[in-house]
């Protein structure tokens, strides 16, 4: 028995024990006590082991019998608890072989990568909301795999960037085969050539009427034997790693070794068939856009508003509040989902045309909502502005800014004017502006709208509300359900240490870090960078960047148009034609990226937007989510977004933890921590978190400085604040308050 440096899951034997010990001094073992759980297993598998050498030794006329016999005979000794009947060389000691790794290469045997299912089992993975998600088993499967052969339907660009940096190291030692087909000419072409320069050997089926290949299979090599495979039926695409509705078996060759052998043999099979010829770009590239059709369905479609079913959810959330004598009621609700579709059948349900207020902080917003309220209503001339432009004439039902309703008008309009009042974007109702006009209105219905309550400075805006809301949906719900586009988020280390950037209020200083992040072009030459590894092709991308000043902004716009990309800036001082045309622009294809600050947070629709790069840290939990939102929405061009996040060594004021919460949707501090160093294995279907590894030590250092907690927490009490606004202010769980001997009478 020779032992090749590797990962191993085999028990100590005797015979295995001398071999370690006679080992070369170069390589180091690792091995494990035997757990009470693991052991009748592994006992087992290691008798049967030994009893198939006895029975294959028993031959001649009669073997049969005499093998069954001799199996009766061990049950018989079993039963009475006697040893079996094998070598000495076969007697175990309590250990388990887990790994050999070679001192010289610096690298711990224990450290070394595991996949998520041992390496002895074969299981089926269902990418379920609790499941394993085959995208991540691959990704830790390639991380110990000497060797990968694959054999791939449809390769896109969106599967290769999940995977590209677990496949890099394989690919640049050779040791990745790669089968293939331009079969429906499903593949991108972009995606196959970039394995190619990683190092993959492809071959490809051109013959699409013999061949027809749909196999979806991966068999990873170890010279240790622990090999294994994943056989099913995910494509190498975003999609299929992450989706609900995929199954594949992984399978082990201890477990099964007639299929991996199989396997094998049929793979090479493949690879030597004349059917299968080495990948050439341009006959791929012909090749499938000879399968493509251009045709697009022109026929119009007639305008019907109608609930969706999580829709309809929350109308009857907001007429069994009515039926319990609730008036006032808030609706949360992600970005994306139809806020304002449920305001308008929520108003068009009331009797008759009661009057309405609409109030929104942006004339953008005022546009599309009086649009869904007409065509809820069937009613073309439903409803009338108020800004500072427009002015209505009947002023029975206005849909009005912010800004219009100054103090001024407010004095002259009776509390009782509107019937109805919506406000969009709730979150804004701690502003003076919006405690003014609902301190003075007395509507008969009050309905706030928002996909992020919680606000910066920790103001709540329950109170209008007694503290109650009506019906609830947050992003990871949305993403669940697949009211949104799901995400590829990639958090990248930029090199910049803000460790010692000044941090006051919650924020670090604008001004240093403009100057940190344009003082040259190393942190604009990283980003560049990282959209080409990882948007498929950014020619074609549609962009939001948000930046940390308007000085950043133009500093990233001018980088990207040097280096072929067409951008441009929109920000606080820009025209709203200007910033119109921009966006209509971005739309069309025409820019490949728009940079700015915060003022396309919200009220903007793009749903074309494909791709977001945050360029600086953001602080706020709710700025996080709206900025991520602007990409979120569904379009039929866009299978996934794709989020490149950008962080530096952080201050241990600043918090991580609220962003990612915001993102996960629940999590203490630990729970998240965990999560960040486990990869995220716990996702919205067709969602995926990668960090590489300098920004998960990074996040991780961040989130460990806060892990110990009472002073941190401490930090996050404002004089005079309760128990559940201090909660919602900390975000963090009751359980992280209430410890033993500790309480929040003694936090304060």
């Amino acid at each position: 028995m020779k032992l090749e440096p590797g990962l191993y899951e085999q028990l100590v034997t005797r015979e295995l024990a001398d071999l370690l010990a006679a080992r070369d001094a170069d390589l180091a073992s690792v091995r494990d006590a035997l757990g009470t759980e693991s052991a009748p297993e592994l006992l087992a598998r290691h008798v049967a082991d030994a009893a198939r050498r006895v029975l294959d030794g028993i031959t001649g006329k009669d073997a049969t019998e005499r093998q069954v016999a001799l199996v009766n005979e061990v049950l018989t000794a079993l039963s009475s608890s006697s040893p079996a009947d094998v070598s000495r060389s076969d007697d175990v000691m309590p250990e388990l072989l887990l790994a050999i790794a070679s001192r010289r290469e610096g690298l711990g045997a224990r450290s070394l990568p595991r996949p998520g299912i041992p390496l002895r089992h074969s299981e089926l993975i269902v990418n379920g909301p609790r499941d394993r998600r085959v995208g991540l088993e691959i990704a830790r499967e390639l991380a110990s795999a000497d060797g990968v052969d694959l054999l791939m339907s449809f390769i896109k660009w969106s599967g290769y960037v999940e995977l590209r940096d677990a496949l890099a190291p394989i690919a640049a030692r050779g040791r990745l085969r790669v089968l293939t087909t331009t079969y429906l000419g499903a593949s991108d072409a972009e995606a196959v050539e970039a394995l190619r320069e990683l190092g993959a050997e492809i071959r490809v089926s051109y013959d699409e009427r013999r061949t027809r290949l749909h196999a979806k299979a991966w068999l990873f090599h170890r010279a240790s034997g622990f090999g294994t495979a994943i056989i099913g039926s995910s494509n190498l695409s975003h999609a299929a790693l992450r989706d609900g509705c995929e199954w594949n078996v992984r399978l082990s060759r201890r477990d099964n070794p007639g299929l991996l052998a199989k396997f094998q043999t049929t793979f090479d099979q493949y690879w030597g068939d004349p059917a299968f010829e080495p990948f050439e770009p341009a006959r791929f590239r012909a090749a499938g856009a000879r399968r493509r059709d251009p045709a697009r369905d022109a026929l119009a479609h007639v305008v019907r508003l109608s609930a969706l079913p999580h829709q309809v959810a929350v109308l009857e959330a907001l007429e069994a509040e009515r039926a319990a004598g609730h008036w006032r009621n808030l609706v949360v609700a992600s970005t994306g989902t139809g806020k304002t579709v449920v305001a308008a059948l929520d108003y068009a349900r009331q009797p008759g045309r009661p009057r309405l207020l609409f109030v929104a902080h942006r004339d953008r917003i005022l546009d599309q909502s009086l649009a869904t309220f007409r065509v809820a209503l069937n009613d073309g001339h439903f409803g009338e502005k108020l800004t500072g432009r427009d002015k209505p004439i009947l002023g029975t039902h206005v849909f009005a800014s912010i800004q219009s309703l100054h103090a001024g008008r407010l004095r002259e309009l009776a509390p009782e004017a509107f019937e109805i009042v919506v406000v969009d974007e709730f979150h804004h109702a701690a502003a003076p502006t919006y405690e003014a006009l609902l301190g003075h209105l007395r509507p008969r219905l009050l309905l706030g709208l928002t996909a992020t309550p919680e606000r910066a400075d920790g103001r709540s805006v329950l109170g209008w509300f007694d503290d109650r809301v009506a019906a609830e949906s947050r992003l990871w719900d949305a993403l669940d359900q697949g009211l949104l586009a799901p995400f590829q988020y990639f958090v990248l280390h930029d090199g910049t240490d803000l460790s010692r950037v000044d941090f006051r209020a919650g924020r670090y200083d604008v001004a240093t870090l403009t100057t940190l992040y344009t003082a040259d072009t190393v942190r604009a030459r990283a980003v560049l960078r990282a959209v080409v590894e990882r948007v498929r092709d950014p020619r074609e991308m549609r962009a939001l960047a948000f930046c940390v000043s308007v000085a950043h902004a133009r500093f990233m716009a001018a980088y990207f148009v040097e280096h072929g990309l067409a951008a441009a800036v929109v920000v606080g001082d820009t025209a709203p034609a200007e910033r119109d045309a921009h966006i209509a622009a971005l739309e069309r294809g025409e820019l490949q990226c728009l940079f700015t600050v915060d003022v396309l947070n919200e009220g903007v629709d793009i749903p074309r937007v494909d791709t977001v790069l945050f360029l600086r840290p953001t602080e706020s939990a709710t700025v996080f989510i709206q900025q991520l939102g602007r990409g979120l929405r569904l379009h039929d061009d866009k299978a996934c977004l794709t989020v490149l996040d950008f962080v530096g060594n952080a201050r241990s004021e600043f918090r991580f933890d609220l962003r990612f919460r915001a993102l996960l949707g629940r999590g203490t501090r630990k729970e998240l921590s965990d999560a960040v160093g486990q990869g995220f294995p716990h996702l919205p279907s067709g969602c995926s978190i990668q960090l590489d590894p300098l920004a998960q030590r990074a996040i991780l250092a961040n989130l460990r400085q806060r892990l110990g907690g009472w002073r941190a927490l401490a930090d996050d009490l404002e004089p005079g604040m309760g128990l559940a606004a201090f909660l919602r202010r900390a975000d963090v769980a009751l359980e992280e308050v209430y410890e033993p001997r500790r309480t929040f009478g003694a936090l304060r």
